[in-house]
């Protein structure tokens, strides 16, 4: 288990890679026996300073929710982060060049709440906790190195864990539909980056069903004193890979009856 000092440190390194645009090394080397608690220790010493700052907490993101990805990184888990007022974007929104160190899109299913959601609760009380579902886009960048330089070593889920979940952005849609208005399995996108497909998912990929992910993340956060609040905006998981968006990308979700989201990096 990490130090105090180490939390702390971790916190600060972090954030003033945010500022600057000089990602960190990999704290999973730096701190090898670093772990889970320890990971959300770091990301919610972030809270702390961002709420100091002035900036306010409008919900939360749930990641790596696919199979595919669970695989890849050996864990059988999703992770969550928090969404700040500042990260929230308009659909159509340009967003400013520079704003982000190495941008990336998915796709997802949006949760606006209207109740409160805290400890252990069924797909049943999520939905009757939830005012609207709302397609939206999920903007992921990472303040920590995707691969240690020397060793070529890869993020592990504590280093994307520390780091916000990878979070940075959220683009929501226009449409509101209530949330048994659709099965959400069955809810998709056809996802473009400048006019090119490259990407299509169906909610089904997120657990098998994206309300599943709001159950999980209802546990995890009374397992840190957290609960998910009314009003606020839940990122259910994407149900795409990672597109990464250099300078000029426009991304363009079309998720057929349920509306349509995009954005464009400048």
């Amino acid at each position: 288990m990490l130090s105090e000092a180490d939390v702390n440190g971790a916190a600060a390194a972090l954030l003033r890679a945010e500022a600057t645009h000089r990602q960190i090394g990999l704290l999973s080397i730096a701190h090898p026996g670093m772990t889970l608690d320890d990971a959300y220790a770091i990301q919610t010493a972030q809270i702390a300073r961002k709420l100091g700052e002035g900036r306010r907490i409008i919900g939360w993101k749930i990641g790596l929710t696919s199979r595919a990805m669970q695989t890849a990184l050996g864990i059988d888990t999703p992770d969550s982060g928090v969404l700040y007022d500042d990260m929230e974007f308009s659909t159509g929104t340009a967003v400013p060049a520079g704003r982000f160190i190495q941008p990336r899109i998915e796709a997802e299913i949006a949760f606006v709440m209207k109740a409160p959601l805290d400890g252990a609760v069924t797909r049943e009380a999520v939905l009757a906790a939830t005012e609207c579902v709302v397609p939206a886009l999920e903007i992921l960048d990472t303040r920590i190195l995707r691969k240690d330089t020397e060793t070529g070593a890869s993020r592990t889920i504590v280093d994307t864990v520390a780091d916000n979940a990878a979070n940075a952005g959220i683009v929501l849609g226009r449409e509101r539909h209530a949330p048994d208005a659709f099965d959400l399995r069955w809810v998709g996108a056809i996802v473009k980056a400048n006019g090119m497909v490259e990407e299509t998912g169906l909610g089904a990929g997120v657990l098998n069903d994206p309300v599943t992910g709001i159950v999980w993340l209802a546990a995890r956060m009374a397992m840190y004193g957290q609960r998910i609040e009314a009003g606020q905006v839940i990122l259910s998981g994407s149900f795409i890979r990672p597109l990464e968006c250099p300078a000029g990308t426009l991304i363009e979700a079309d998720y057929g009856a349920f509306g349509q989201v995009s954005c464009r990096f400048d």
